[in-house]
């Protein structure tokens, strides 16, 4: 296969009306890599493949993380070698350290980020796998090896980026304003409805909500795609964050109103349900047709994409009128006051929605920082020591056998055990549909390479992209659907390597058939390690951040302040496993909740010389019942102070504070109760 003097755009015009770029970013990576005389140019078309998206957003966002995870995995084996240049044994120990490291970073951090630092782990078994001799060994080469290979990744990201560039104008920052619109208008609706009809056979709307907190959980990849589209966004990217948790706060605001109505009598539930009601404006408190979830449909999400800032203004108001609603109840005021948690956080959903549209009425605020939220440490310490164990018994297989393809079997083993650790319970099931996706690319590589392409009449780069277009056009066609998707990304991004073109195309069985065997022991021993050394199930997952969120509320009490408290069980609510139940969900809503609430009344308790301390040292030793009786004994004192002193209302917050705080400690001191004291 000769390479052309000039690149020719004829074979790319032949494609141009087709709707999969994956076949496109990949010919194109391999047309330059093949121009300019690159050593493994199928590593050009392999990045293409994997880096090519859907969505241009993803696509362009993947393609820089990649970039970094190249860069990061080039550099830590050049330095892996210079420590370690003639010791064999600790040059491969410390390549499963680093896979090891990489794996627990790609466990912490989330969505591209999170591939990036799988990308490092594998990056780095990539460069090494050519650098290492029949049984190991790093080699003085090392350096231009890394350097060869992180130019042919970079340059199947670059291609892939610019044919999506080419063909998809994007869309993502409004898809997502759309989706923000349409679920903060239908958190508005329903919640106006439940106050509209609050009577105890209509206020169940645990369901409704933990429906809703799935669709603001399942927001997060979306909005790293149109992070990938917008640099704009990229530099603002903490107030949309602030928009989720805004999101997360509406429904912890919905949950308190929810909680205590119910434990009203229907007439008095009626009548303060009516009284906030009246409160709101006629546009909030008059629901819009509801719709499908999803679906966009409807005035009121239309009113918020149209004027985000306008409708921000009057949630705001709506917010401060309830905060100054002379309540002449406790109970009263904490509706007041959970409504108002729910309009606040409303109003900073529409602050990201401005965002998203450009409103031009809106001034942006000074950039804040991104804070990481991990909710659990031990998932990663499990997957480094899971990644550790498998690159390093590869290793130590491939130096007992002296198998020449022991190097390729490491690297794949790495892609295998890294790019899935962040899947927990699904990550046996993913790795395995990509070891049969790997070796149904296998079974058609080894068609194409010895029947197909030998026969071709004219041995030009077009009937080769003719070629392997056939195949990767609906396999990658088939990668973007929602079954057996990770088995089609196998089949896609494993056939280039398996293929290995080369310029001049050469054909050689006993080659093929040891890189082919090479990259599917790989995947397998990637695979067998998820199920010899399995994730933790999604039962002990929950009841770990059950438990760490019982402890940190526990030292909360105790006066031990968690910097970003909110965002950190917030953080948790976003980890939790599908297998949950509604039951623990509630339990984690009501310890958020418990938490916002002592930060408060230490503030008011402060102003008012109360003495909370013997309610949240009950708190922190885990007795319920005698906290539920300080609290009482607060509102007692609170009560007395009522009467005496001029602060009404503060009294009252206070005292809505308190019915709020021995609510959820009575509706949930199973929970409360559990476990020793810390």
């Amino acid at each position: 296969m000769s390479s052309p003097p000039l690149i020719s755009h004829s074979w790319i015009c032949g494609w141009r009306g087709h709707r999969e770029p994956r076949s496109r970013s990949v010919c194109l990576a391999l047309y330059v890599a093949f121009w300019l005389e690159l050593d493994n140019a199928y590593w050009a078309g392999t990045s293409a493949a994997i880096v090519c998206q859907p969505q241009v957003g993803a696509s362009l966002r993947k393609g820089w993380f990649r970039m970094i995870g190249t860069l990061v995995g080039a550099v830590a084996i050049v330095v892996l070698t210079a420590c370690f240049p003639q010791d064999r044994a600790l040059f491969l120990v410390g390549l499963a350290v680093w896979g090891g490291l990489c794996a627990f970073a790609a466990t912490v951090l989330r969505n591209f980020a999170s591939y990036s630092a799988a990308l490092a782990g594998y990056t780095a078994a990539i460069i090494a796998a050519d650098t290492l001799g029949a049984t190991g060994g790093a080699s003085t080469e090392v350096f231009m090896l890394a350097v060869w290979r992180a130019s042919e990744i970079c340059l199947g990201i670059v291609c892939a980026g610019v044919v999506l560039a080419g063909t998809d104008l994007g869309g993502a920052p409004r898809r997502l304003a759309a989706l923000f619109a349409s679920l903060g208008a239908e958190i508005m609706s329903r919640f106006a409805g439940s106050l509209a009809n609050a009577a105890p056979e209509l206020l169940d709307t645990q369901p409704v909500r933990w429906e809703f907190v799935r669709r603001i959980i399942a927001l997060d990849p979306i909005i790293d795609q149109a992070l990938g589209e917008s640099s704009r966004l990229r530099y603002h990217s903490p107030i949309l964050q602030s928009a989720v948790d805004g999101l997360f706060g509406a429904m912890a605001g919905w949950r308190g109103v929810a909680t205590h109505l119910l434990r009203l009598p229907r007439d008095e539930a009626r009548q303060e349900a009516g009284a906030i009601l009246q409160t709101l404006q006629e546009e909030l408190r008059s629901p819009p047709e509801l719709r499908d979830p999803g679906s966009g449909s409807g005035a009121a999400p239309a009113r918020w994409m149209a004027d985000p800032t306008g409708q921000q203004r009057i949630y705001e108001a709506a917010a401060r009128r309830l905060i100054a609603l002379p309540a002449s109840t406790p109970s009263l005021r904490l509706l007041a006051d959970q409504t108002e948690k729910l309009l606040a956080g409303m109003a900073q959903a529409l602050n990201g929605l401005a965002l998203l549209v450009a409103d031009q009425a809106r001034t942006l605020p000074e950039r804040g920082d991104v804070r990481l939220r991990v909710a659990d440490w031990l998932p990663a310490f499990v997957n480094a020591g899971r990644a550790f164990v498998t690159i390093g018994v590869v290793a130590l297989f491939w130096i007992v056998t002296a198998w020449p393809g022991g190097a390729g079997a490491i690297t794949f083993a790495a892609v295998t055990v890294l790019l899935f650790a962040p899947r927990a319970d699904q990550a046996y099931a993913f790795a395995m549909l990509l070891t049969v996706g790997t070796l149904f690319a296998a079974m058609f590589a080894a068609v194409i390479a010895f029947a197909v392409l030998p026969g071709l009449p004219n041995q030009t780069f077009g009937a080769f992209a003719a070629v392997v277009g056939l195949y990767l056009v609906p396999s990658g066609a088939l990668m973007a659907q929602p079954w057996l998707t990770p088995m089609f990304i196998g089949m896609t991004a494993n056939f280039v390597p398996l293929l290995a073109p080369a310029n001049p195309e050469s054909y050689d069985p006993a080659q093929f058939y040891n890189q082919a065997s090479a990259i599917l022991a790989g995947a397998g021993a990637g695979a067998l390690s998820f199920r010899l050394l399995p994730p933790l199930s999604p039962a002990f997952r929950t009841r770990r951040l059950l438990a760490l969120t019982l402890r940190d509320l526990r030292r909360l009490a105790r006066g031990r302040t968690r910097e970003d408290w909110e965002g950190h069980v917030l953080g948790r609510l976003v980890a939790m496993p599908d297998a949950a139940t509604p039951l623990q969900r509630a339990q984690l809503m009501a310890a958020l909740s418990i938490g916002s609430e002592i930060l408060q009344l230490r503030q008011i308790a402060r102003r008012l010389g109360l003495d909370l301390e013997p309610a949240l040292a009950a708190v922190a030793q885990g007795d319920s019942a005698t906290a539920t009786a300080h609290l009482a004994q607060v509102d007692a004192t609170l009560v007395a102070q009522a009467a005496i002193g001029p602060e009404t209302q503060t009294v009252l917050r206070a005292r809505a504070g308190v019915l709020a705080f021995s609510e959820a400690l009575t509706q949930h001191a199973a929970y409360f109760d559990s476990g020793p004291p810390r």
